[in-house]
């Protein structure tokens, strides 16, 4: 378990941190693994899908059908997860079968269709209301539900902790979303940006001429998906792209 710790907290990407947390829970016998993180949530919404963090190793054909598609949102655990904190055992789904609506009865027909029957969810805290994370475990298959809580009695808690630490470390990278991927250069102009330089002084800073530092301006609000360069800079601030060490460099 050190060495596994280890390990994430060195990891520089997402995708490095990720892949040895994908290692260490199928040793614990959970293959399948979803996670998501979202900065923008609302009373009634996730925000913008692209700003949302999603990872999984679960088939290309699930994860179309259950994230790309959105049907994550209407998951009886991902319900769950947004009105607690903590670890559940999915035997909750059963258990509230009869209070479970059209839509989530659809969410777990689709996942016994793919074989993803047994596992555990972690809601992970958070001191922020516009913050949610939270991870879904699914049990290799061959196991049941009752094998699953065996294995939870018996190591739930380091499990926990894995998990919250891969989670902690995750959020604090680069966002991982091609899409938000901002250039050097529109990383360059945003952080001048936010030490309060004028577009000429930044042009001066950088060797370019003012017009060629606002067209990076405006390629990055155009990529971040915002209207003005200080929303900008907060969001790739929240996304860790700007005043982080990186390959460019």
């Amino acid at each position: 378990m050190i060495d596994c710790l280890e390990r994430i907290t060195h990891a520089r990407t997402q995708r490095e941190a990720w892949q040895v947390h994908v290692e260490a829970m199928a040793q614990y016998g959970f293959d399948r693994l979803l996670y998501g993180f979202t900065r923008f949530r609302t009373s009634n919404s996730f925000g913008n899908p692209n700003d949302l963090i999603i990872l999984t190793n679960h088939t290309d054909k699930y994860a179309e059908a259950y994230v790309a598609r959105g049907l994550f949102r209407y998951a009886p655990m991902t319900r769950w997860a947004l009105c607690n904190t903590g670890a559940c055992s999915w035997r909750w789904i059963t258990d509230n079968w009869q209070y479970l609506s059209k839509k989530e009865h659809d969410v777990v027909a689709l996942n016994r269709k793919h074989g993803v029957l047994a596992g555990y969810t972690i809601s992970f805290s958070d001191p922020s209301l516009r913050n949610k994370g939270a991870i879904a475990l699914a049990a290799r298959p061959g196991l049941d539900q009752d094998d699953v809580d065996r294995i939870w009695r018996e190591h739930g808690r380091e499990i926990e902790v894995l998990n919250t630490v891969t989670h902690l470390k995750l959020i604090s990278l680069p966002h991982a979303n091609a899409a938000r991927t901002l250039t050097k250069r529109q990383k360059q102009a945003l952080e001048w940006v936010r030490d309060g330089k004028a577009t000429h002084e930044i042009a001066e800073i950088l060797g370019l001429t003012p017009a060629t530092v606002e067209k990076h301006l405006r390629l990055a609000r155009e990529k971040l998906e915002v209207d003005t360069t200080a929303q900008a800079v907060l969001k790739a601030s929240l996304h860790h792209q700007i005043f982080v060490w990186s390959e460019e460099e």
